[in-house]
């Protein structure tokens, strides 16, 4: 073959025109490779076969060349369906209307005219997820607490849909947010109102109240740093539970309480205790009308200040045992003492003998004794006052009986008098007055 019938000859009959230069070029190294084959001697088939090569790669080099282009075509073809399918998808999933601009001209000009809305239609879609998540976390959030889940959640975390991000999804998101805290907001007063009555019976009862919320929820005890206290199910259940708990062990301490008041005070009335004795306990005798709901002191119902009482009372009780005798006979004198008054006799030697061997023989409780002399006493000041009513009377018929013997003495002495003023006796007159004088009443003038 030789070098002008090549198709890198110089003529036009290539299928893409070269330029002047680049025709040049080939012509020239062409011959430079004639003179190079010359001085080797390469035969004229060698030469063709290597012109054919030549030829062949030259080929192979456009073929290569148009084959990436088709490709890049391709992928622009391809870029520029995917741009427009993703605006749709966008355009749908915000729920509006995307006007793209017509486009006309080469692919890369229609693809230069599609991406900026589509970036923008980006821009907003990843705001709106941004939005949704955030809105998404908090109701997570919120339902997490009210279902008593401990762990924190990542705000990364949250799979937002990005199928919907209509502004009627947002909406509806941020209303379930709104009825969740509402929700929260109640449960928060609840546990709020839950504590505040637990802390009071604790201060009442002296009870370690920072155990006993621990006990319930650490979160009431200690909240952290972004951490809400417990508002789930479980926690309100166990403080309810706990303050009605507490509530019930109040009442069952006041009333020990009021039990052991109203024997002091027997005690007290009993054994004539004075009245220093009786204000050192002063704050468990008020409480004997007192409703639990009026106890509020600190400390009143405690355990120390029950232990307290029960020993006094037991003390009491100890010290009445000793002057329980003594007592008996203070009985024994105010009731003869009351029999006196009335003039009724009693056998004082007799009732006090029966007495002491009462006592001595320990038949009989010297706390009912007691109380049977109570009895009596109650019974001898009727029996004195019903006595007293009827000595009254006869006292008055005697006083009215002595009065109407001296009315009638009064008139015969009278008579006596006028009969001896009229005869020659009247000098007896005198001495009959001074007589009966002497014998009835020295105030009345005759």
């Amino acid at each position: 073959m030789s070098i002008g019938s090549s198709n890198f000859s110089t003529n036009n009959s290539s299928p893409l025109s070269l330029s002047k230069s680049a025709t040049t070029t080939c012509a020239s190294l062409l011959r430079e490779l004639q003179e190079i084959w010359d001085e080797i001697g390469e035969s004229d088939a060698e030469r063709d076969k290597m012109l054919l090569q030549l030829e062949q790669e030259c080929l192979d080099i456009y073929r290569r060349k148009v084959e990436r282009n088709r490709k890049y075509k391709a992928e622009l073809r391809q870029s520029l369906v995917e741009s427009e399918a993703e605006i749709a998808k966008i355009a749908s999933a915000l729920g509006e209307r995307v006007s793209v601009p017509q486009m006309k001209g080469s692919l890369k000009q229609q693809i230069s005219v599609i991406s900026p809305a589509l970036e923008n239609l980006r821009l907003k879609k990843q705001e709106r997820v941004k939005e949704i998540s955030e809105v998404e976390f908090q109701v997570a959030r919120i339902c997490a607490e009210i279902a008593g889940n401990d762990h924190i959640l990542d705000p990364n975390g949250i799979q937002v849909d990005e199928r919907d991000l209509t502004t009627k999804k947002l909406g509806e998101l941020k209303s379930h947010l709104q009825e969740l805290q509402f929700e929260r907001n109640l449960r928060l007063q609840k546990v709020s109102s839950y504590i505040s009555e637990i802390h009071k019976l604790s201060v009442v009862m002296s009870l370690d109240f920072k155990q006993i919320m621990a006990e319930i929820h650490a979160s009431l005890v200690d909240t952290a740093a972004g951490q809400w206290k417990s508002i789930s199910n479980e926690t309100l259940a166990r403080l309810a539970g706990e303050m009605n708990s507490l509530k019930e062990e109040k009442q069952q301490r006041l009333l020990k309480v009021k039990d052991l008041g109203k024997t002091l005070i027997e005690l007290w009335n009993l054994m004539d205790m004075p009245v220093e004795e009786q204000t050192r306990f002063d704050y468990v005798t008020r409480l004997i009308s007192s409703t639990a709901d009026e106890v509020l002191s600190p400390g009143s119902l405690s355990v120390d200040v029950i232990e307290q009482t029960e020993v006094e009372v037991e003390r009491l009780n100890v010290l009445k045992a000793s002057k329980m005798k003594e007592l008996i006979f203070k009985r024994q004198a105010e009731l003869e003492e009351i029999y006196k008054g009335v003039h009724m006799d009693v056998d004082s030697d007799k009732a006090r003998q029966i007495l002491i061997s009462l006592i001595e023989s320990g038949s009989i409780d010297l706390s009912d004794l007691l109380s049977s002399m109570d009895d009596q006493i109650v019974k001898a000041k009727e029996q004195a006052q019903s006595r007293k009513d009827i000595l009254d009377k006869v006292e008055k018929w005697r006083h009215a009986s002595e009065e109407e013997s001296w009315l009638d003495e009064y008139e015969r002495v009278m008579l006596w008098i006028h009969y001896l003023n009229s005869s020659s006796t009247s000098y007896l007159v005198p001495l009959i007055i001074a007589c009966f004088r002497k014998s009835h009443f020295s105030n009345i003038s005759l």
